[in-house]
């Protein structure tokens, strides 16, 4: 019985990395239906994110069988309550890629972003897709130290998402309106995207420790002015 309760959990574990995977893979593509104006693709990111979805129920139905038969504590209730918290992260991040992909279909076949633009948005697209192949790599490994550079590499994104409203306040911009909105819109989808692949991190690190990674970041920096 115990065997197959721990094969449970560790299914649990790696759904969970099959969901980060797809919602990593979902944002690389919706951002190459956006700069290229891809209405077939931007359809495909737009339907798999169903996928997404049936992974995050069967995962919680998963969870909520093993707390109702087994009645975990410890270490092994923390792991299935902090992976339901991550698979709602992770579904929330599949969502916003889909938010990506849909605009990329309301503007075809135009495209939403100006020429002027577009490598920013690219690498916007390409450091979401990196942090959640991050996110997805804490996931497996548990390594702690790992987990915690992903706030770091956050303040890349937030920094692009700043030169985004530079264009945007420029008085030299000539774009009109409705772009400045999508515009506004594809920042803060990646933006949010970036949080949800740190929040992922943030909730291995309290997997595996047992305090919250704002604590652990704490305690690691006073032992080093301490040293």
């Amino acid at each position: 019985m115990r065997d197959a309760y721990h094969e449970e959990l560790d299914s649990i574990g790696e759904g969970l990395v099959e969901m980060a995977r797809l919602v990593g893979s979902a944002i690389g593509r919706a951002t190459t239906a956006m700069l290229d104006a891809d209405l077939k693709l931007a359809e495909t990111v737009i339907a798999a994110d169903q996928r997404v979805d049936d992974l995050q129920h069967e995962l919680e139905a998963r969870a909520i069988a093993l707390l109702a038969r087994q009645q975990p504590v410890a270490t092994d209730l923390r792991i299935v309550v902090t992976s339901l918290r991550m698979s709602a992260d992770l579904e929330r991040s599949g969502d916003l890629a889909q938010h990506v992909a849909k605009l990329a279909r309301l503007r075809f076949p135009e495209r939403a972003v100006p020429h002027d633009l577009h490598a920013t948005i690219l690498e916007m697209g390409q450091l979401a897709q990196r942090l959640m192949a991050k996110a997805a790599e804490v996931i497996i490994t548990k390594d702690v130290d790992l987990a915690m550079q992903l706030e770091q590499d956050d303040d890349e994104m937030d920094l692009l998402h700043r030169t985004l409203f530079q264009h945007l306040m420029d008085e030299k911009w000539k774009h009109g309106i409705e772009t400045a909105v999508d515009v506004t819109l594809l920042g803060r989808y990646y933006e949010r995207f970036a949080d949800h692949a740190v929040s992922v991190a943030k909730r291995v690190v309290y997997l595996v420790t047992g305090e919250h990674a704002d604590d652990v970041q704490a305690s690691a920096a006073a032992a080093a002015e301490g040293a």
